[in-house]
């Protein structure tokens, strides 16, 4: 039934069956069963098989009457749209799946690839931003990624125009990953079908949406996490203050990975989400030499280390000591996490939420006005706050 399209991998990459795959797909394109539901399926019920088997029953119980689990007819088109495509399947416990990815919460059970496989196997950095990126932008972008590539980086970013695509462009001859929103067959935007085809040829492209499926809004998001989860950090060259790029910037931060901004003109709203960032404590961005540096990986060099020595004996001396630092980016993150968790669609006095996160009003301030401008919470008369919508 499906033979022509898994047997062409190399001999050994699977420890799973033909068959077990087609359970995967069949479970994960089933009704109702999105990734989060697949692992807790797969973990309750041992194989995808019994999951499958277990469906029905699990609908009745939940209320959902004459629940029918995905037809085999659908994934047999799927298996024969990808076989015209070229594109192979990336399992979960596949050794080529990149370990990265597999750590994150709710990593992608399978995933769909047309390209270089091999390209799983290097270190990756995320190079993403504006849509409607500016010259000084995309020349940026174009840079960072050459010189990134130079130092032996696979490029990862969305596919989309601007940024994006400069990046993609850029890295070409040394390793790019497009991670899509829609299927890996599915041209979006189409003014990058010239540069798709010469990803697919020379890079990779990747997606855990069907064959086919045309992107739509609620896709971008899940396809944000992918491009950070595979990364080692990821680079915002511009971005507004409220854009996708600052999406994937905060799966970066919970997924533990570096988060890397250039910065930008006040005026230009642009530069609205980067200088955020670097506000927030995101490491600044000039060239590619910042980037390697912030990754963790990289050792300090003994000058580099002995030199805030100097300056703290200097200070001593001659200056009165430095304010407290500020709260890093993933402290940042970590702390809208806690208020978030904290409120819902009914108010909640302003007070209480004080006494509950055991802060001053002057410390949690600012945050709740941070987050009140990114739309996250509602601020109302009476001193009540709650959840956006």
């Amino acid at each position: 039934m499906i033979e022509g399209q898994f047997s062409s991998r190399p001999p050994q990459l699977p420890p799973m069956a033909d068959e077990e795959r087609f359970s995967w797909l069949r479970l994960l394109r089933s009704r109702r069963v999105g990734v989060a539901t697949f692992h807790r399926l797969l973990a309750e019920y041992g194989s995808a098989e019994q999951a499958l088997a277990a469906l029905p029953d699990i609908a009745r119980a939940a209320g959902v009457p004459n629940y029918e689990i995905c037809p085999p007819g659908v994934i047999e088109a799927e298996i024969r749209a990808a076989r015209a495509a070229g594109a192979r399947l990336v399992c979960l416990n596949d050794p080529l799946y990149p370990a990265a990815l597999a750590g994150i919460d709710e990593a992608p059970p399978l995933l769909w690839a047309i390209g270089r496989l091999d390209l799983l196997a290097r270190a990756m950095l995320a190079i993403v931003g504006a849509r409607n990126a500016s010259s000084l932008g995309t020349r940026m972008a174009r840079g960072l990624a050459r010189e990134l590539g130079a130092q032996g980086f696979v490029t990862v970013s969305g596919l989309a125009r601007g940024i994006d695509a400069a990046a993609h462009g850029a890295s070409l001859d040394s390793g790019t990953i497009a991670v899509v929103a829609g299927g890996v067959d599915t041209v979006y935007p189409a003014e990058n079908a010239r540069l798709r085809e010469d990803i697919a040829r020379e890079g990779l492209i990747l997606s855990e949406q069907p064959m086919g499926m045309a992107p739509q809004a609620r896709h971008f998001p899940r396809r944000n996490r992918i491009i950070s989860g595979l990364a080692q950090g990821v680079v915002v060259v511009e971005a507004a203050a409220k854009s996708g790029s600052l999406i994937t910037a905060r799966d970066a931060l919970d997924q533990g990975r570096e988060v890397l901004a250039v910065p930008g003109h006040p005026f230009d709203a642009r530069a609205a989400g980067c200088n955020m960032l670097i506000r927030d404590g995101a490491q600044l961005v000039r060239n590619a030499a910042d980037v390697v540096a912030a990754l963790p990986a990289q050792p300090m060099a003994p000058a580099a280390a002995e030199a805030p020595q100097e300056e703290t004996q200097q200070e001593k001396t001659a200056t009165p000591a430095p304010p407290p630092p500020r709260r890093s980016l993933r402290e940042t993150a970590a702390l809208h996490r806690a208020i978030l968790a904290r409120l819902s669609p009914s108010p909640l006095a302003e007070d209480q939420l004080i006494r509950d996160m055991a802060m001053t009003a002057g410390e949690l301030g600012p945050t709740l006005v941070d987050l009140e401008i990114e739309g996250r919470i509602r601020r109302q008369p009476g001193g009540l706050v709650s959840l956006g919508r």
